[in-house]
């Protein structure tokens, strides 16, 4: 009861929050136009797509204008030249009733948040702030609240240093409180590492108990498929595909899926599997964001494949690729899952003769049904290779042990009797152990491997 309290203390409200409240916001693009800081796989245009997608996810929230405003280096206070931010600054105080703006950048500063808002006259909000809104407004299990809540730890750390310069400017005098020799900064900052120490605990405590169910998984031996993919690219409506599970209600939106959840499905020789249903990726996904989800990304690390979804209509899909690809990399999976990505390009169906460029890459409509065959035997080829599992055929008398044998130590499939002598040929999915077992216990029994 304790340890509860102590949890529901830490979900309480976000200091952060923007509030339930209804927001009208202009989306301001900053536009690199050289330098390394320009990326060379996307344009100004297609980045305030991405950005007014972003706020379309939010309820009550209306773009009320996009902005692209170029500059040289988005690093500086006021991140445009003089004469930009002007002409940016006239643009924003003529907008009826804009109440934010969103500076479609990762990360600015507490002290470059203050000058905007000093000169705009409403709230400025990065990347890093807008996502993690997203997260809070999706979040349903205390594990996600919690990872949320680590993610805005480096915020409020910011947010205390631009509180404590002002208090330095306005007051002059002692920093101390009340004679106590410790610094505002200092007693507020023990609070937040004492915060941060708490929820990292109550997430080591979910991640063991994760950690339990995982190893019963594997007791049963159910092969996993992790499903990955740029956000909204379809991973959920192709699993609702592969499984069948009626339950599962796709969403047209960013970042609809924050928890990770398990759904079984079956491959063309029955095998059960597990399909890992994942968090989406995002370009310029601020990096402690990442950080705060590994945890989550953990259990990709313990499947046995990986299915990366392309929504292959999307402008911006090669870019995709690639931040998915990068965010894999950064996660140490093992190599040999790396090495056998399966690469879906979902949304054929919305292309006109669609042919794909890439090889290896399999062309699937998870909408209409098409191409799941064609993945599924893909799957199960590569699980099998993963596994060691076999498919094979053996021959039995029906009066020994053999068959309740099988039927416990692996998945039988068919069972064909032949009742002139007495026996069945049954064909099994059987892990390398059990199949060394089952030849030690029944050396006579004929094998046909398929």
């Amino acid at each position: 009861e304790e340890d509860e309290a102590g949890l529901e203390e830490l979900l309480g409200p976000s200091p952060l929050a923007p509030g339930p409240g209804a927001q009208r916001v202009a989306i301001v693009h900053p536009a690199v136009k050289w330098g390394p800081q320009k990326s060379p796989l996307t344009t100004a245009e297609l980045q305030i797509a991405e950005a007014a997608a972003l706020v379309d996810t939010l309820q009550n929230w209306t773009v009320v204008d996009k902005i692209i405003i170029p500059t040289k280096n988005p690093n500086k206070k006021f991140i445009f030249g003089k004469g930009n931010f002007q002409v940016l600054t006239e643009k924003i105080k003529k907008l009826p009733r804009v109440t934010a703006v969103f500076l479609n950048m990762e990360r600015i500063s507490s002290l470059t948040k203050k000058e905007l808002e000093g000169a705009w006259g409403v709230r400025v909000f990065d990347r890093y702030t807008v996502v993690l809104h997203i997260f809070r407004c999706n979040a349903q299990t205390k594990e996600a609240k919690l990872q949320i809540a680590l993610a805005e730890i480096p915020l409020l750390r910011s947010n205390l240093k631009n509180e404590v310069s002002q208090r330095d400017q306005q007051r002059g005098g002692s920093r101390y409180i009340m004679g106590s020799g410790e610094t505002f900064l200092e007693t507020q900052n023990r609070v937040l590492k004492e915060r941060e120490l708490k929820i990292r605990n109550a997430l080591e405590k979910l991640r063991r108990k994760r950690a339990l169910l995982r190893t019963q998984r594997r007791k049963c031996e159910f092969p996993m498929v992790s499903v990955m993919g740029y956000t909204n690219c379809g991973k959920t409506t192709l699993i609702k595909a592969l499984t069948g599970e009626a339950g599962l209600q796709p969403r047209d939106q960013l970042f609809a899926t924050l928890d990770i959840t398990a759904h079984a499905g079956y491959l063309p020789s029955h095998m059960a599997v597990i399909y890992v249903d994942t968090i989406g990726f995002l370009t310029d996904l601020p990096h402690n964001l990442v950080e705060s989800f590994s945890a989550t990304l953990e259990e990709v690390a313990y499947s046995d494949l990986i299915v990366h979804v392309r929504d292959i209509t999307h402008p911006e899909t090669t870019l995709q690729k690639t931040t998915v690809l990068s965010v894999l990399r950064n996660l140490n999976l093992p190599s040999h899952l790396l090495d056998s990505i399966i690469e879906v390009h979902n949304k054929v169906d919305l292309i006109e003769r669609y042919k794909s460029t890439e090889e290896n890459a399999l062309a699937v409509s998870a909408l209409h049904g098409h191409g799941l065959e064609e993945l599924k035997q893909e799957i199960e080829k590569k699980i099998l290779t993963a596994t060691g599992k076999k498919i094979l055929t053996v021959n039995i008398n029906l009066e020994g042990p053999q068959l309740s044998w099988l039927y416990k130590e692996a998945t039988v499939q068919e069972v064909e009797v032949m009742p002139e002598d007495g026996t069945a040929r049954v064909k099994v999915i059987i892990s390398s152990s059990a199949f060394g077992r089952y030849k030690n216990l029944f050396p006579n029994s004929k094998i046909f491997m398929s």
